[in-house]
């Protein structure tokens, strides 16, 4: 079926054909019948990783296949939601190992992705939780991989953005949870430095994350909130919650109705929001208990809200920089303030140790910042690529809608491994996308 289709981002926006199947049989016919395709999930990256002019959709394919509630060990398709997954393991005192910040990707993309979730210093990436899983390859045929069967396979899919093959079945481990809130905690942080403190003060807390003030000078550069949180026990519930534990979370959401016009995206405006959004927490700390909702996943209550950057859509930029680099972090903020290019959403996280093929993490810290596009933003985030580089840093596969080849290969010590799986799995270079074409991988 022939559609115009975008990520997340709105950015870029293509014709595509689009195809849908429920059973391996419709897939095996799909793949025989196309002449180049990428999979595609929910389309909740951000940039041009799943957009091709063919396309083969999961979302139909998404049975549970099993769940061994003892164990915490869950088996499903590829097309499956995490907002479905959650729905069927919290009432039975599970929780998703790794989360990103929308439960409305698919599982699938999730290990396409690997993403990583306010718990990387803990857990990992959500690689790291799978046990096995099914790739179908560009001939068609079923493999079954793991750490320990197919390595090569198992290791070029999770964060290989769909060039190994298109996903079928994942298995992977849950984790255990008495109750269905967060215990959370709320420290104001006066600027970047006192951030960064509090970083490795509460560093034991299983998630953390931060909201930054990246347009504020001065004594105040990089005021920011810090937000760490951990699954609450039933002793911590209030007693009116103590008898439903584990109840789901009330589904509460506004819609985005439009795009919003391109002038409400501007300096004022932001530095706007960022003063009342920094205001809002009246107090130095602020400690209480929360659903699991909006600790996680506070902006999918905002269904289409990305249709607040406009018709043109906007791009997120995600890059990570060694934890020793924290000029590169200020010198990335100072230019950002003096270009005046603030984001709404600007999110600092520490990542733990990870040695991988082509996942995105490694130790340091990741920041994530949300730019409308407009006529000199792509000029300006090339200039933020060298800075990153020059600090050690890497930019994120799965966010990215712009990036040149040159940095990706300086960002990735082990890319040209990465590009030798690909032609071993995919030797025609079959399986493609806008991205995979743009950074040279299948080229």
């Amino acid at each position: 079926m022939k559609k115009s289709i975008a990520n997340w981002g709105n950015y870029p926006v293509m014709e595509s054909d689009e195809k849908l199947f429920s059973f391996d049989d419709q897939l095996q016919e799909i793949i025989r019948t196309s002449g180049h395709f990428i999979p595609r999930g929910n389309g909740r990256c951000y940039g041009d990783a799943s957009l091709s002019t063919e396309t083969i959709n999961t979302l139909k394919y998404d049975k549970i296949l099993s769940f061994d509630t003892v164990n915490g060990i869950f088996e499903c398709q590829s097309g499956l939601v995490l907002d479905q997954v959650l729905e069927v393991i919290v009432p039975k005192g599970w929780f998703l190992p790794v989360t990103p910040g929308t439960k409305f990707i698919t599982v699938g993309g999730a290990v396409g992705s690997d993403v990583h979730g306010k718990n990387h210093h803990v857990d990992g990436c959500f690689s790291n939780h799978v046990i096995e899983m099914d790739v179908v390859l560009a001939n068609g045929q079923t493999t079954t991989c793991s750490p320990q069967q197919h390595t090569d396979l198992f290791e070029a899919t999770c964060g290989g953005m769909g060039l190994t093959g298109l996903i079928t079945r994942i298995k992977f481990r849950l984790k255990k949870i008495e109750t269905s809130f967060i215990r959370q905690r709320q420290i104001k942080a006066a600027n970047l430095e006192e951030l960064i403190r509090l970083f490795e003060e509460y560093q034991h807390y299983t998630y953390s994350m931060a909201w930054i003030d990246c347009l504020k000078k001065g004594k105040d550069f990089g005021r920011s909130i810090l937000i760490v949180g951990e699954h609450a026990t039933v002793n911590e519930l209030k007693e009116q919650h103590r008898n439903d534990p584990l109840a789901l979370p009330r589904k509460k959401s506004i819609s985005f109705p439009f795009n919003l016009p391109s002038w409400v995206l501007n300096t004022w405006s932001v530095k706007a929001f960022n003063f009342l959004y920094y205001a809002k927490n009246f107090k130095k700390e602020i400690n209480n208990l929360v659903p699991y909702e909006p600790f996680f996943y506070p902006l999918d209550a905002i269904l289409h809200w990305n249709r607040g950057y406009g018709k043109k859509g906007f791009v997120q930029y995600q890059f990570v920089l060694p934890l020793h680099a924290k000029e590169g972090l200020i010198d990335i903020l100072n230019r950002i303030s003096d270009k005046g290019l603030g984001s709404f959403l600007a999110v600092l996280k520490v990542f733990g140790k990870q040695e991988s093929l082509i996942s995105f993490p490694f130790e340091g810290f990741t920041l994530a910042l949300d730019f409308p596009v407009r006529k000199d933003l792509f000029a300006f985030l090339d200039e933020l690529d060298q800075v990153v580089l020059r600090y050690g840093g890497r930019l994120y596969m799965s966010k990215d809608a712009r990036m040149r080849p040159e940095i990706l290969e300086a960002g990735y010590p082990r890319l040209e491994e990465f590009k030798a799986i690909v032609k071993k799995y995919n030797p025609d270079a079959k399986i493609r996308s806008v991205q995979s074409d743009r950074l040279l991988l299948t080229k």
